[in-house]
């Protein structure tokens, strides 16, 4: 009896420093980098958060130390300012912006999108990417629940806080892709309306149109071979804004790079969360093994 329960002394001791040691594996070093030559990251808070809400946003984005981040508020006198908006406006929405070398890459990430309600991930990169923003990891969040327009708003002026001024005509442009991107989404699937902005940009920078007509011929295209079906009206939408893109000769070959980077991006974090899945499997069947070995000691 003795030796039976020195055995699974043994086994169980054998557990706890296994996943003791996986736990300070993980928990090794999590000290973030700080880039000096771009600087700490950009944390912008929806002007009309309250003290808790504000509180409740750093948490979402990860805002561990506040020294190591710069803080800025945007307003509805900034929406006025950037687009031209209401100044009226109550302002939620929320993000972290941080800069990345060129070349990185565009990386979104909607950290609340249960609260976001009519933006999607592909559509902030969308029109980040028209906007001009290319390098840069944004991450989104809101303490309640509100269609995500604002936070583009506070992307740009924490671009403005770091030097960087973006394009006002390009912005106004990206804000105007994003209202008609969530109003086509009200007919057709939000994750087919992003793929039709991704694709009639891939094949503007693909056959760089010079004309109204050469434009209009590849949104009806790109319409017809996704089986997208709209109204005249909202076709005519998306012809003029495409025809405002080119006329501000967008790097579109550019921005079909970054689109690219985004689906990898996308693609790398499913197969990661695969990998968990995998690796949680496999707690489970130590486990099991484990107790199944206690069972057999007293057999």
């Amino acid at each position: 009896m003795i030796k039976r329960l020195s055995k699974m002394f043994l086994i169980l001791v054998l557990a706890f420093t296994t996943f003791t040691s996986i736990g300070f594996a993980a928990g090794e070093d999590d000290t973030e980098v700080i880039n000096e030559k771009l600087g700490f990251p950009i944390v912008v808070y929806g002007g009309s958060l309250t003290d808790t809400q504000k509180e409740e946003v750093k948490r979402l984005l990860g805002v561990t130390n506040p020294d190591l981040v710069d803080h800025i508020t945007v307003t509805g006198d900034d929406l006025k300012t950037y687009l031209n908006g209401n100044p009226n406006s109550r302002m939620f929405s929320s993000a972290k912006i941080t800069l990345k070398e060129q070349g990185v890459g565009l990386t979104v990430d909607i950290i609340t999108p249960d609260n976001i309600t009519e933006v999607t991930r592909e559509m902030y990169a969308n029109a980040l990417l028209t906007a001009g923003v290319e390098d840069a990891v944004v991450e989104v969040a809101s303490p309640v629940k509100v269609t995500g327009h604002s936070a583009l708003v506070g992307i740009y002026k924490a671009y403005d806080a770091k030097g960087a001024e973006l394009d006002k005509d390009r912005m106004e442009v990206a804000n105007e892709e994003l209202s008609i991107a969530t109003k086509l989404a009200e007919e057709v699937d939000k994750e087919k309306v992003s793929e039709l902005l991704t694709e009639i940009k891939k094949q503007i920078a693909e056959q760089n149109p010079v004309t109204r007509e050469e434009v209009e011929k590849i949104v009806e295209d790109q319409l017809s071979r996704l089986n997208i079906e709209l109204s005249p009206e909202d076709r005519q939408l998306l012809i003029d804004l495409f025809e405002k893109m080119r006329s501000l000769n967008i790097n579109f070959d550019n921005v079909r790079n970054q689109l690219e980077d985004i689906t990898k991006d996308i693609k790398d974090r499913i197969d990661s969360v695969m990998g968990d899945s995998g690796f949680w499997q496999g707690v489970k069947d130590f486990f099991r093994d484990l107790f199944q070995s206690i069972a057999n000691l007293f057999k």
